[in-house]
């Protein structure tokens, strides 16, 4: 008989456990699969969020927009580069899997500002996390004749060879 009630009581506690999680599973399944990662990334982040930013950050993700989609990938970007490890292979990592999930790369200042918003708990300093995103995107501005069509890029000599003489 004890055994039939701890058995009961078992087996409600991984119910409910699943039904109380399932929210923060499925954004974080819906973030990881977008990025093509593993969910632990996400689910690490939503753990160190606290409980009220992780449950803001999973009705964010759960609104299904692809504008909300980008800004939480950015803002997993930030936590990634910013908190964990600032390394070069670590944000030319996380970049190259920004931009393999065609998401922009780049940290606007209203995204800096939304992970400032989910990241809250860990307290980080906002004048740091500005000039980290404005190193940042200087550090990947692309260079401008890497982004000139291919015909601007070659300059004949004798389109111009007039000029010169």
């Amino acid at each position: 008989m004890i055994w039939l009630m701890l058995t009961t009581l078992v087996v409600v506690f991984i119910i409910g456990f699943r039904l109380l999680t399932a929210a923060s599973r499925h954004s974080a399944q819906t973030l990881s699969k977008r990025l093509n990662i593993q969910p632990v990334y996400v689910e690490s982040l939503l753990s160190l969020m606290g409980k009220q930013a992780a449950q803001e950050f999973t009705d964010y993700i759960a609104r299904d927009s692809e504008e909300s989609m980008r800004n939480a990938a950015v803002v997993l970007l930030i936590w990634q580069v910013f908190i964990v490890d600032s390394s070069e292979e670590n944000q030319l990592r996380w970049r190259y899997t920004l931009r393999n999930a065609a998401i922009p790369a780049d940290i606007s200042r209203q995204q800096m500002l939304l992970a400032l918003g989910f990241l809250r708990q860990l307290e980080p300093d906002s004048r740091e996390m500005n000039a980290f995103r404005e190193a940042y995107n200087a550090h990947f501005m692309p260079d401008p004749i890497d982004s000139m069509p291919i015909k601007e890029k070659f300059i004949s000599h004798d389109e111009h060879g007039d000029e010169y003489r």
